[in-house]
């Protein structure tokens, strides 16, 4: 964890029906323990269907219900397409890697 409030979550194989509620749990249990901002490592995640998207918009939405964020790091190019096509890139960010995610999310990071 790069700060008491940020959780960076790496997940790695296909991200689709079969482990997407896994994924929405640990999330959870994340925002339940304060950590209020997500940084999701997509770099070793070949594939993602509609469920890995809903698990995503959802985590964005009840992060910033509690004025939280949610971001994207290294989404693997397949990913990333999907993200694109789909409008997600749009509404959640994605970076390059952890520390620049973090430079570019301080002042929302900084925030209570």
């Amino acid at each position: 964890m790069p700060r008491e409030d940020v959780a960076l979550v790496t997940v790695q194989g296909f991200l689709d029906v079969d482990t997407a509620t896994e994924l929405h749990h640990h999330l959870a249990n994340q925002t339940h323990h304060g950590r209020h901002h997500l940084l999701l490592d997509l770099s070793s995640v070949p594939f993602m269907d509609s469920s890995g998207i809903n698990i995503i918009l959802k985590a964005y939405k009840e992060t910033r219900q509690i004025g939280g964020s949610v971001g994207l790091i290294n989404p693997a190019p397949a990913v990333q397409r999907i993200l694109d096509l789909t409008g997600v890139s749009l509404t959640v960010p994605s970076y390059g890697s952890a520390d620049e995610a973090l430079d570019e999310m301080g002042d929302t990071l900084s925030r209570p």
